[in-house]
Parts: C-alpha cells; sequence; structure tokens
C-alpha cells in the first residue's frame, strides 16, 4: 500500500473557501484580480444548459453572461461534454496555451488537465457534487508556485445543512482518503 500524504515540490496547498450567492461580488472581484496578474481560471458548473425545472447555472448561459456583463476584456472559453472531441480539445489548447483568460466548464475538466497558471477556480452550486469530485476538480488548481484558491459557491439553502456541513469539510482538510471518508 502506497500512500501519497504530501504536495509535489514546489507546490502550495490550494486555499478552499465556501461562499454564497450573497457574497458573489467579493467572488468576482477577486478572480478579476488574479486574471489582471495574468492568471488564469475556472468556473466549474453542473449544467450544459438551463431546463425549465431547474434553477443551477449552466455552462453556455453563464459563459455568454459573464463574457456580457462581468468580465468583457478578458477572453472566455466553454467547455462540455456535448462538445465534439475537436472542440474540446481546440478550447482546451487555447486555455493551456493562455490564450483564454478564463474557463466555464463542467465537470469534463476533472482529470487530465494540468495548467499550472489557473490559480482560481469557482465551483457553482457546489453542494450538488459529491466530496471526491470537488476535491478533483480542486486538483486542476495549486498545480503552480502561485498560491490557488478554490471558492465553492453554495446554495442559498446549503449553508446551516447537512449540504453546508458537507462542504466545510473541503476548507478543513485536503487529505483525499478524509475526504472520501466523509463522503461515504
Amino acid at each position: 500500500l502506497s500512500l501519497i500524504d504530501e504536495l509535489p515540490p514546489g507546490r502550495k496547498p490550494v486555499k478552499t473557501l465556501v461562499r454564497t450567492e450573497a457574497d458573489r461580488e467579493r467572488v468576482y472581484d477577486a478572480l478579476e484580480q488574479a486574471l489582471r496578474q495574468g492568471r488564469q481560471a475556472y468556473i466549474v458548473v453542473p449544467l450544459v444548459e438551463e431546463t425549465e425545472r431547474s434553477d443551477l447555472k449552466a455552462a453556455k448561459e453563464l459563459a455568454e453572461q459573464l463574457r456580457r456583463d462581468r468580465f468583457p476584456r478578458w477572453e472566455i472559453g466553454l467547455v462540455h461534454g456535448r462538445l465534439k472531441s475537436e472542440e474540446k480539445d481546440r478550447v482546451m489548447r487555447a486555455f493551456a496555451e493562455g490564450r483564454l483568460s478564463l474557463l466555464v466548464a463542467t465537470t469534463v475538466i476533472e482529470v487530465g488537465v494540468d495548467v499550472a497558471n489557473a490559480s482560481v477556480m469557482i465551483v457553482e452550486h457546489a453542494e450538488r457534487f459529491g466530496l471526491s469530485q470537488l476535491h478533483q476538480l480542486r486538483g486542476r488548481v495549486g498545480r503552480g508556485s502561485t498560491l490557488s484558491y478554490c471558492v465553492l459557491m453554495a446554495g442559498g439553502d446549503s449553508q446551516g445543512s447537512v449540504a453546508g456541513e458537507r462542504l466545510r469539510v473541503m476548507e478543513r482538510t485536503s487529505d483525499g482518503f478524509r475526504i472520501a471518508q466523509q463522503d461515504l
């Protein structure tokens, strides 16, 4: 049995924060500050498109809204599971090469993505994801020597609930074994 219980040399732990809709402007201000410093960021959402049955943020609509209303001066990419492989590869290559500052994505970025310049991840509706999945997503940032942040945006009713307590586990530890145990 092999245990890896430390970060690779030169990497810093990712600072994880649970935030709510009331904190959104402060979160976006911090994101913009990172972008101004030349960093890149991910915003992860649970859906590709909005549906009538759900009020969850969706990748297509959020990417367009951010381009139009909040981050018009930054290049924003979109990647999700319904894209053809060639299109996904093109967008991911543009992000890896630094031609995109912000990548709005579904969980297709959960594994196999290594962009050292990406130092911020915002996960929308974080209470909808399993803790192990959030841990995998969080692993997309913190791959360089810059202090990185993972912001878990919790739905309004999850702060005092079991879902809120589950998310606070992510603030307290980066130990994948402890996280998996708590997820179970």
